[in-house]
């Protein structure tokens, strides 16, 4: 990654409001609480039901639960689903959809089972390859954020309910690393030597580490500046945080901090990022 790079530009492919958007995030919310309590249920077994993918990272009965509770749920809109613990759908299938879900019911696995209590359940809702309103919720924080441009991005929690201001102006890169104590932050289990180098740039940072979709609410709440991410992520990992960043005047980006991420590839696997 040039540390030199330009200023962040703004997504060139937005979508067009769509007239259900209000209703459809309705139900992805509801979905994301129901299926929050369910994966709290299993969080409190003592057997998670602990399974290996053929990529060896971990499946438990919560990802299952959920999985089965959000697309039940999300069926009743009519929309494609395309979700972590579904099947593999061919991308020519893909490549036709037009407004579709994607889904990672359980953020944060590893979390799960460490019982940090750092994992999210995370409902995007796609227009073609733009992530255009998203649904993260927190189980054991008892919070959700949810919303889209045309609603604002709004924080539920036992708190009460508020509405999260857009970031006035946007940071570039160049004015952050002449800034001391950025706030940054970082996986809480995937460091690697770039995000170190990448660390390094900036003048006493405030570092904070945390697992799953998290990360990303820190920005959405204004709490941090930057997100590198350097490690392997897959589309259900980003896209529900994407949203609402976007909806905050702030995004995810590609490495040259040109073009943001885009969704529903080929290959379903995300690039190095900042969150900004």
């Amino acid at each position: 990654m040039n540390p030199a790079a330009a200023s962040p530009s703004a997504n060139p492919s937005a979508a067009v409001p769509h007239p259900h958007l209000h209703h459809w995030l309705a139900v992805a919310r509801q979905a994301a609480l129901d299926a929050g309590k369910a994966i709290l249920e299993i969080y409190h077994q003592e057997d998670f039901g602990i399974e290996a993918k053929a990529d060896q990272s971990p499946l438990t009965k919560a990802d299952q639960a959920a999985h089965q509770i959000i697309s039940h749920a999300l069926a009743a809109t009519h929309l494609p689903i395309l979700s972590e613990e579904g099947k593999e759908i061919p991308f020519p299938q893909r490549a036709a959809w037009d407004w579709f879900w994607l889904v990672d019911p359980l953020d944060g696995t590893k979390e799960f089972i460490k019982h940090n209590g750092e994992f999210t359940v995370n409902i995007a809702l796609l227009h073609k390859t733009v992530a255009v309103a998203g649904v993260v919720y927190a189980p054991c924080l008892e919070t959700l954020y949810w919303g889209a441009k045309e609603t604002g991005v709004f924080k539920e929690s036992p708190a009460g309910k508020e509405l999260l201001l857009p970031c006035f102006e946007k940071n570039s890169l160049e004015t952050l690393r002449q800034k001391s104590g950025v706030r940054l932050i970082a996986s809480c289990t995937h460091q690697t030597h770039e995000t170190q180098d990448f660390i390094a740039q900036f003048p006493h940072p405030h570092l904070t580490s945390m697992g799953s979709s998290l990360k990303f609410l820190l920005l959405a709440e204004g709490k941090a500046d930057l997100y590198p991410r350097f490690a392997p992520t897959m589309e259900w990992d980003t896209a529900a945080s994407h949203a609402l960043l976007n909806a905050l005047n702030r995004s995810i980006y590609q490495p040259n901090l040109q073009q943001e991420l885009v969704y529903n590839k080929p290959n379903l696997l995300n690039p190095s990022f900042v969150a900004m």
